[in-house]
C-alpha cells in the first residue's frame, strides 16, 4: 500500500522541466555543431550556434535559480552528504540496481517523508549539480564570448573547448541514465507524474 508525499514544490518542478527542455536543446545543437558536416548539418550552423548560445545563457540563470531555491528552502538538505560511512550505502545501492532489482528484492533505501534520494542518487546528483553543471556552464560562457581568449590565449580556448565537450558528454550520459532510472518507480510513469503533480508514491 502506498501514500502520496509532497516532495516536489512548484519551483522545483518548474526548474526541472525548464532545465530538461533547455538541456535537450543544448544536446541537439551541440551534437549538430560538433558531429555533423557543414555541408549536411543536422541543424544549419548559424541556427544551431545561436540556439546553443541562448539556451546556454538561459540554463545558467536557471541553475542560479536552483541554487537560490535550495538555499532558501529545505530542498537543499537532500543534497548534503555525510562522507563518513558513505561508501557502504552506495555499494549496497549499486548491488540492488545490478542484481536485487531483477530478483524482486525490496529497495534498500526507499523514498520516504525524509529521504528523497537513495545514496547513489544523492552522490550522482551532487556531482552533476555542484561540479559538472558549473564546469559546463563556465566553459560554455567563455566559448560564447571568444574575444576573451584574445587575452587568455588560443591555447586556453582549446582547453576550454575540450573541457566543455567532455563534460557535455558526461552530462548527456547522466541525463540519459536519469531518464532510464525514472522508469523504474512504482510504475514506468509514476516518477514522471511526480514531476507534474509534486507527489511521490511512498510505501507505508
Amino acid at each position: 500500500m502506498t501514500e502520496k508525499v509532497y516532495h516536489y514544490a512548484i519551483w522545483i518542478r518548474l526548474w526541472h522541466i525548464t532545465n530538461a527542455l533547455l538541456f535537450l536543446t543544448l544536446i541537439v545543437t551541440g551534437f549538430s555543431m560538433q558531429y555533423t558536416s557543414p555541408e549536411n548539418p543536422l541543424i544549419p550552423f548559424e541556427v544551431s550556434t545561436t540556439l546553443h548560445k541562448i539556451a546556454g545563457i538561459v540554463v545558467t540563470f536557471n541553475y542560479l535559480f536552483f541554487l537560490i531555491g535550495n538555499y532558501v528552502s529545505n530542498n537543499g538538505r537532500h543534497y548534503k552528504i555525510e562522507f563518513k560511512g558513505v561508501i557502504t550505502p552506495i555499494l549496497k545501492q549499486v548491488r540492488y540496481y545490478a542484481m536485487g532489482i531483477f530478483k524482486g528484492e525490496p529497495h534498500p533505501f526507499p523514498v520516504n517523508r525524509e529521504r528523497k534520494f537513495n545514496p547513489l542518487q544523492k552522490a550522482t546528483y551532487i556531482f552533476a549539480m555542484y561540479f559538472g553543471f558549473p564546469v559546463l556552464s563556465v566553459s560554455g560562457l567563455l566559448l560564447a564570448f571568444p574575444s576573451i581568449f584574445d587575452i587568455l590565449g588560443i591555447s586556453s580556448l582549446i582547453v576550454a573547448d575540450v573541457i566543455h565537450v567532455l563534460i557535455g558528454i558526461v552530462m548527456t550520459m547522466f541525463m540519459l541514465i536519469h531518464v532510464y532510472f525514472c522508469t523504474i518507480g512504482h510504475t514506468p510513469v509514476s516518477n514522471f507524474k511526480s514531476m507534474v503533480t509534486g507527489f511521490h508514491d511512498v510505501e507505508e
